[in-house]
């Protein structure tokens, strides 16, 4: 469940937060409920059997597919271009690379880029701060032609370090 159900979907007067608020005592109010990481879930208790999904689903727009992340060429390029960096932030020496690089991966980016319209569309412009999902996509990729710049500067920087260790 996303958190914006809370305050946005579900108002403070409904009384969700009160229900939140209480929820956690009143489970363990009950001897066979208790609250687990996934990890120890899976270190407790034996799998079962798979689970096998045919294809990708999600809660968005009509389709209840993709679509609302990877549905147009501005998306597409978007993620081919930040993925392409993968292999060498990961091998590079700089967490804080990293850590940009994972925060470009937040599905919220590539949905503002969505180009859906009538109902779909005018949910994607209520959730976006952009005008349009064209300047979602400026605005990405000005960011990514920024963290490529800073990848190459640290690839440089461990370059020099290389050598001058050797």
């Amino acid at each position: 469940m996303d958190y914006e159900t809370f305050g946005e979907h579900q108002w403070p007067e409904t009384g969700i937060f009160d229900f939140l608020r209480c929820l956690p005592t009143e489970i363990l109010h009950h001897p066979d409920f208790d609250f687990l990481t996934p990890s120890e879930v899976i270190a407790r208790y034996p799998t079962r059997g798979e689970y096998d999904v045919h294809a990708f689903s999600s809660w968005a727009d009509l389709e209840r597919d993709l679509s609302a992340w990877i549905g147009n060429s501005l998306q597409h390029d978007a993620i081919e271009r930040i993925y392409s960096l993968e292999r060498h932030i990961k091998s590079s020496d700089s967490p804080e690379l990293l850590e940009t690089w994972a925060r470009l991966l937040t599905s919220d980016h590539f949905y503002y880029m969505c180009t859906k319209y009538w109902q779909d569309g005018d949910v994607h412009k209520y959730f976006s701060h952009y005008d349009t999902p064209y300047e979602g996509y400026i605005n990405y990729m000005n960011v990514v032609t920024d963290l490529e710049y800073l990848l190459e500067r640290q690839m440089q920087r461990e370059a020099q370090a290389q050598l001058q260790t050797q």
